[in-house]
């Protein structure tokens, strides 16, 4: 069994740093708990939903990590089981339900990310990884009968969203109802202590700490987490939208994902994403160029992923490419047979663009260029052996060169 760390500076760290924005039932006495000395069984759950994750995603096993290094066990549960009943928070639909095949798929995925977050390999306690499908999908129907007599309708109804979608007369599904059973036994089946999540899974998380006291007799802290808004939009990092930056991203992509980010999002992401001191991110906050201390950001996060040269090779791509405009060293290659295209088609093709219409708009949006001149829609473009470069956005270079 490891040392539990007890010392009041590194717990307080943690808690006071930003990320953590509520604690149930009381700070004070979780602070307790992790003075006391007695190892505790945290556990996060996610549902692989989509087969990427984003940087707000990050920061929730940042924290995972950082209670593992004060010695207490630490659970990561993917919701193989869960993600395909579709958890309803935050959204005015029913999600679409999910076959286990893309879940699993999916699932694969994620553990390649969080790797760099994560030391999967610690010779001492080091963190686990669990799926709800193994006990989520032995319940029968008496099973199901049980859970849901600790709650009422409208207990259920209490839930934000479906107050929402009663006022707009949207429909409700009864499998809906079914989620916050299943998230809840998640904590009685593991006999956790601490469950980390974010503020749009509280009721979910309460309803798990109601079964668990019910079933077993023993209590849990919730901790919730911030969910990284932009302060001014109240935009959220979102993988169903496709807005944030993505840990499946090259190390050149995620530098230039997070230099794409609002001027108000730079505090945010350094608390949350960067292992920097308070007192290192308040004097970066004090740079007259919100552009200097951003760049920095994005150093320190794609060193995380990438490691210090994949960093340093980023940040030269930045510079070069986006900053003075010039061309990569390396550009994908792409060869055609015809010696003359349709601008559409070829930004189709080469998948710079995902359909036609949206290849049309590119165009029309001036966001294409070849060879730095922006591209015209009605024009054909000219393929010689030498080739040209086809350039989508700032970011988005392509050699197209004739077949040999």
């Amino acid at each position: 069994m490891g040392k539990i760390v007890v010392n009041p500076q590194k717990i307080d760290e943690v808690l006071e740093r930003g990320t953590i924005v509520e604690i149930l039932p009381t700070k004070k006495e979780f602070r307790e708990a992790l003075l006391s000395g007695r190892k505790m069984r945290f556990y996060i759950g996610f549902d692989a939903t989509s087969p990427t994750l984003h940087l707000s995603h990050a920061k929730n096993f940042i924290l995972m990590e950082k209670f593992r290094k004060l010695g207490h066990e630490v659970i990561i549960l993917f919701g193989d089981f869960t993600a395909r009943i579709g958890d309803p928070s935050g959204r005015g639909s029913a999600r679409k339900q999910l076959s286990r095949e893309e879940v699993v798929q999916n699932v694969l995925k994620w553990k390649k990310l969080i790797k760099p977050l994560m030391d999967f390999g610690a010779k001492e306690n080091p963190p686990k990884i669990k799926y709800n499908h193994q006990w989520l999908s032995k319940l029968n129907s008496e099973d199901l009968i049980n859970l849901a007599g600790n709650f009422t309708v409208q207990q259920m109804l209490v839930r934000d969203m479906f107050q929402k979608r009663l006022k707009e007369e949207r429909p409700i599904y009864l499998h809906e109802f079914l989620y916050p059973l299943m998230q809840g036994y998640d904590s009685v089946a593991m006999k956790v202590d601490v469950e980390v999540c974010g503020t749009d899974q509280i009721f979910n998380a309460l309803a798990g700490r109601t079964l668990l006291k019910k079933i077993t007799g023993k209590d849990k802290y919730v901790v919730a987490v911030t969910l990284m808004e932009n302060p001014k939009t109240g935009e959220l990092m979102s993988k169903s939208k496709g807005t944030g930056v993505f840990l499946d991203a090259s190390a050149e992509d995620m530098y230039g994902q997070v230099m794409s980010q609002s001027d108000e999002m730079i505090e945010i992401l350094f608390v949350n994403n960067t292992y920097l001191s308070l007192n290192e991110i308040k004097e970066l906050m004090k740079l007259s160029n919100p552009r200097d201390a951003k760049m920095r950001l994005a150093f320190e996060i794609t060193k995380i992923f990438y490691g210090l040269k994949g960093a340093e090779r980023a940040q030269e791509h930045f510079i070069r490419v986006i900053q003075k405009k010039q061309i990569p060293d390396k550009v994908t290659e792409f060869r055609v047979d015809e010696s003359e295209m349709d601008i559409v088609l070829l930004l189709f093709k080469t998948g710079l663009a995902k359909s036609k219409g949206e290849a049309r708009r590119l165009v029309r949006q001036k966001a294409v260029k070849i060879d730095g001149q922006p591209a015209v829609e009605e024009k054909k473009v000219l393929v010689s052996d030498k080739g040209f470069i086809l350039q989508r956005g700032s970011r988005r270079f392509i050699r197209i060169l004739r077949k040999r």
